[in-house]
């Protein structure tokens, strides 16, 4: 029986170091510093659900030579700003896409701050930042009540701005490129003459390995993606303890980032199956049953080095899950807001541009999300050779909210 490898020393964030290097890592958080508010975990769970629900929308008909990454915790976030301005249909509908039914609109909010609390004090080597901002234009006689309720509950940062300026556009990006480590550097080309309001979100998160891998191990290998074509990748490789679960549809591991408040689990198809088939068989609930079923296991690990970025415009895939009434000019209620009578609000689009880098040293991954309003057992050796087609999702670990979620379907050098 192979024995697990020492755990390499964490490089983090603020200082220098290499895998194997002196300090070690920082003590395992075992448990979160506070329990979960009830309206907390009641939006982490939901959060969970419209995940994986936008990452099948959005793959739905993703060609087999490209990826998706997105930030469904971003998305929701964004959106929950909105849902403070919707009224009736409006309202139901997209509380219900957020996969938040049967919470109040107070009940909501809060959850929405005590995870925005909870997140960013989690892990002292992983940066973990998350903004929101409100840009009004000037000619929207914008509800105090709303803006209130967003700097209150979503820390949101209020700008009044002239949309029709020429610098109104580069005014959203440089703050959105800010707040993102310059990873989203661009996330609009331009604001429609319609749109009066834009909401959005902001997450960066950077943290290094628990156990860092030791790019002497790293080599050029295959990886044999899903259009059929063998692409060569750098693979790298490692033989450590990791929290490690399998069924007859997958095998997935847990790679724990600095003290262990945030982990990557990435999830393998057996052969024969593709990401897209075990994707269709996650939610919530079977979530929470994969995340059960992990335990420390001895895993001689191979993961290919990746860098993605990633674009999409998100109104398709929210119309899907039942959202399409805020997207209709004629029948959207977003009388919170605004009173435009007889005039309505609508939301315009809603776009999303992501980063991923993933490496020996660790993960720096960033998101944006615009909202635009317009007017009208034993231990045993496991080999899990990452190097075909695969679903990758980074988590807070404790309460399993899913930061982002992607499909790799290709990777190369």
């Amino acid at each position: 029986m192979r024995r697990p490898l020492l755990a390499a020393a964490v490089v983090t964030v603020t200082a220098c170091g290499t895998p194997g290097g002196p300090d070690g890592p920082p003590p395992l958080l075992t448990a979160l510093p506070r329990e979960l508010s009830p309206a907390e975990a009641r939006v982490a769970d939901g959060a969970n659900a419209f995940a994986f629900d936008l990452l099948r929308e959005a793959t739905r008909s993703l060609a087999p030579e490209a990826n998706a990454f997105l930030s469904p915790l971003s998305a929701s976030m964004a959106l929950g700003m909105a849902l403070n301005g919707a009224e009736g249909e409006t309202f139901e509908r997209m509380r219900a896409a957020l996969r938040l039914e049967g919470m109040s609109r107070d009940q909501i909010n809060q959850g929405y701050r005590d995870l925005l609390d909870l997140l960013g004090g989690l892990d002292g080597r992983a940066e973990m930042r998350v903004a929101n901002a409100m840009w009004i234009d000037d000619r929207l006689p914008v509800e105090p009540a709303f803006v209130a309720t967003g700097r209150e509950f979503f820390e949101a940062e209020i700008a009044a701005l002239d949309f029709t300026a020429p610098g109104a556009v580069e005014s959203i990006n440089d703050w959105v490129a800010g707040r993102t480590g310059g990873r989203i550097p661009r996330l609009l080309e331009e604001l429609s003459p319609e749109e009066v309001l834009f909401l959005v979100n902001a997450i960066y998160f950077k943290a290094t390995w628990r156990t860092g891998f030791d790019p002497r191990d790293t080599r050029e290998g295959p990886f044999h993606a899903a259009d059929g074509r063998t692409r060569t990748a750098f693979l790298m490789r490692q033989a450590e303890t990791h929290r490690y679960a399998e069924t007859e549809a997958y095998q997935a591991a847990d790679l724990l980032y600095g003290n262990g408040a945030f982990a990557m689990t990435v999830i393998l198809p057996r052969p024969g199956r593709g990401p897209a088939e075990v994707l269709a068989g996650l939610d919530g609930r079977t979530w929470g049953e994969l995340l059960a079923r992990l335990h420390e296991q001895t895993v001689i690990l191979t993961l290919p080095r990746f860098r993605l970025d990633y674009a999409r415009e998100l109104e398709a895939d929210l119309g899907a899950l039942g959202m399409a009434v805020a997207f209709d000019p004629d029948r959207a209620d977003f009388t919170r807001i605004a009173d435009v009578s007889p005039e309505r609000l609508y939301l315009t689009r809603v776009v999303q541009k992501t980063f991923v880098e993933v490496n020996e040293e660790g993960t720096e991954a960033a998101a944006a999300t615009g909202v635009g309003i317009g007017v009208t057992s034993a231990p045993q050796e496991i080999h899990l050779t990452v190097d075909r087609p695969f679903l990758v999702a980074i988590r807070e670990r404790f309460t399993g909210t899913v930061v982002f979620l992607g499909l790799v379907n290709a990777v190369g050098r």
